[in-house]
C-alpha cells in the first residue's frame, strides 16, 4: 500500500497516511480538527534503482556483447571507406 502525504490548509500541519488507492482522502485534520482543508501533496518517491542488473549490458551474454561490438566496428570501417571514396571522386 502506498503512503500518501497530506497538508491542512488551515494549520499547515503535514501528515502521512498508509492507504489503499481506493480509500477516500481524509476530511478532518488530525492536528486542528477542522474539516475541508486537507489537500494531497505530491511527494518525492523513495524508490531507487541501484546496483547491478538494471542496465542492458548486465543481461547480455558474452556472445551477444562481442557480436554487437564487432558490428559497431564494422560499420565504422564501412563509413570510413565510403567517406574516402567520396573524397576521391570529388577531388
Amino acid at each position: 500500500m502506498p503512503i500518501y502525504e497530506y497538508e491542512c490548509k488551515f494549520c499547515s500541519h503535514r501528515f502521512q497516511l498508509l492507504q489503499k488507492f481506493t480509500d477516500p482522502a481524509p476530511d478532518v485534520c488530525p492536528n486542528c480538527g477542522k474539516e475541508g482543508g486537507i489537500k494531497k501533496l505530491v511527494s518525492q518517491t523513495s524508490f531507487e534503482l541501484k546496483g547491478s542488473g538494471w542496465y542492458v549490458t548486465d543481461y547480455k551474454s558474452s556472445n551477444l556483447a562481442s557480436s554487437s561490438s564487432s558490428t559497431v566496428s564494422n560499420s565504422k570501417t564501412n563509413n570510413t571507406k565510403t567517406t574516402q571514396s567520396k573524397e576521391a571522386k570529388s577531388g
